[in-house]
């Protein structure tokens, strides 16, 4: 497992809070828990495993927090296993600390890293990262118990880093474990798909995050509306709920969703507006604050209508849209793009797309 540095931000964590191996209690999911732990001491756990939902519900929290228990209790017939009712370790075990320092060699960690030469995050998990963090899986267990690589997360794979993954998830060595994370599963490699056990996780109830962003302790001095109308706009999103609350975000998205809902209608003037203040805003604190609202408000709405019968073909414009955005997404963070003529081409696509769908 390699060290993080405190020089940079980790791609897998949120600016503020606590990185995901770091936290120690989990709000909600526990049934997706009580699964994990009844195929471990049961000795029926699969050698890869898809958790997938959307961002900011906990599924990194849950892969950190099934990787401490299964270093803290390497037997599975062991009686502190045979016993748990979940998967929580004190925060007393040495099996924190040395997670936190880097210093499992049995854990190996998926993510997009940080490019020395331009001083940012890569937009992608490359095939070099892939390669060397599976050699973890080329020597023996150091402790004796699991081999355990994290992939957080799989959206950020290439075409080339999700082959070079595969092939190690297609003949996998003996006590070999991986824990994949997954914000869109459907756009998950379809070969990887297969050789997984899919854990599909929903979004927290509102007082599960309200649980969650408070032990955070980033409520600070909201009004208990804003908070309240955070939550309702969240999705069950402790990670939306929290971004939404920092500065003039919660202004800003609600904004910017007001004239996503005037759709297919576009009021350019007012559009103009908005997209000088997005882009001071994100100048000032880079959030994607556009580009999230963006992509949320475009996945309810496949959501919605697909929920409602509508014909797959009516919402192909939209999702066409939506790939789109997310590629737009990863360019805007690479290349650190001017989000004003972003917003203004994205909103042309929109309204076209919503036009042809015969969607309002």
């Amino acid at each position: 497992m390699r060290p993080s540095s405190s020089d940079h931000a980790e791609s897998d964590a949120i600016e503020g809070l606590p990185h995901p191996r770091d936290t120690e209690r989990l709000f909600g999911h526990a049934e997706a828990e009580q699964g994990l732990l009844d195929a471990y001491r049961t000795r029926r756990l699969s050698h890869a495993w898809l958790i997938g939902g959307p961002r900011g519900i906990g599924k990194a929290t849950l892969a950190w927090r099934f990787t401490r228990f299964l270093l803290a209790n390497p037997d599975p017939d062991g009686a502190a296993v045979q016993a748990a009712s979940d998967l929580s370790v004190p925060r007393s075990h040495p099996v924190w600390a040395r997670l936190q320092s880097g210093g499992f060699a049995d854990v190996a960690v998926l993510r997009r890293e940080w490019n020395d030469k331009t001083k940012k995050i890569f937009s992608e998990i490359r095939v070099d990262d892939v390669r060397e963090a599976l050699q973890l899986f080329q020597r023996a267990s150091a402790a004796g118990g699991y081999r355990i690589c994290i992939i957080d997360s799989a959206d950020d794979l290439n075409r080339s880093s999700a082959n070079a993954l595969l092939k190690v998830i297609e003949e996998p060595p003996a006590r070999s474990l991986f824990l994949i994370v997954a914000h869109q599963p459907t756009q998950v490699m379809p070969t990887i798909l297969s050789r997984c056990r899919k854990m599909i996780l929903t979004g927290l109830s509102p007082d599960d995050v309200r649980g969650a962003v408070v032990a955070t302790g980033q409520v600070g001095d909201a009004p208990a509306a804003d908070l309240d109308a955070v939550i309702g706009r969240s999705h069950g999103s402790v990670r939306q709920t929290i971004r939404m609350l920092g500065g003039a975000r919660l202004g800003l998205d609600r904004d910017l969703r007001q004239e996503l809902d005037r759709l297919p209608d576009v009021d350019w003037r007012a559009l103009h507006r908005l997209a000088d203040r997005l882009a001071a805003a994100e100048a000032a604190e880079p959030s994607g604050i556009m580009l999230e609202t963006v992509l949320d408000w475009l996945d309810t709405r496949v959501r919605t209508h697909a929920m409602a019968a509508t014909p797959a073909r009516r919402l192909a414009p939209l999702a066409e849209v939506w790939e789109k955005v997310r590629a737009a997404a990863r360019e805007a963070e690479a290349l650190n793009l001017d989000k004003r003529p972003l917003l203004l081409s994205i909103f042309a696509d929109l309204a076209q797309a919503t036009r042809m769908a015969g969607l309002s």
